[in-house]
């Protein structure tokens, strides 16, 4: 399955949004579930992770880390090697199509459970995280 991302919160023009992951290509680094700080426009350099426009389905946003540039585009893979739906399948996105970084992830909470303090404080210090560059990107 492919990580898709849900633009939720950008208005027309603004540098920064937020995106839902769905699926699990980006896992470990992205669960399925969590809500990415996009940085629309933003810098990219292999190893980023980055929200596109799936190159064969364009409505469709997903999430992939960029690999390396190659013909005018990038080749972006999933970070879970077991996952489907990267440049191994659709080949290399055109730069057009690359719309942003991700910044960072935050795993909302569960609605209608009951937690103690300590579960909430422990969400509160894990929930949100920056998503880093791969040092490198193989």
């Amino acid at each position: 399955m492919v990580e898709s991302g849900r633009t939720a919160g950008r208005e027309p023009g603004a540098p920064f949004g937020i995106a839902e992951v769905t699926g699990v290509s980006m896992v470990p680094t992205l669960l399925h579930g969590d809500q990415l700080f996009v940085h629309y426009g933003a810098r990219l350099r292999p190893g980023n992770v980055a929200v596109l426009r799936h190159p064969l389905q364009q409505d469709l946003l997903i999430v992939k880390r960029l690999i390396e540039r190659r013909g005018g585009g990038w080749w972006v893979l999933g970070d879970n090697p077991d996952a489907e739906g990267d440049s191994r399948v659709f080949g290399v996105v055109p730069e057009p199509l690359v719309l942003g970084r991700v910044r960072a992830r935050y795993r909302p909470v569960t609605p209608g459970r009951q937690r103690s303090a300590g579960v909430a404080l422990s969400w509160l210090f894990s929930a949100v995280r920056p998503v880093r560059s791969a040092s490198r990107a193989s």
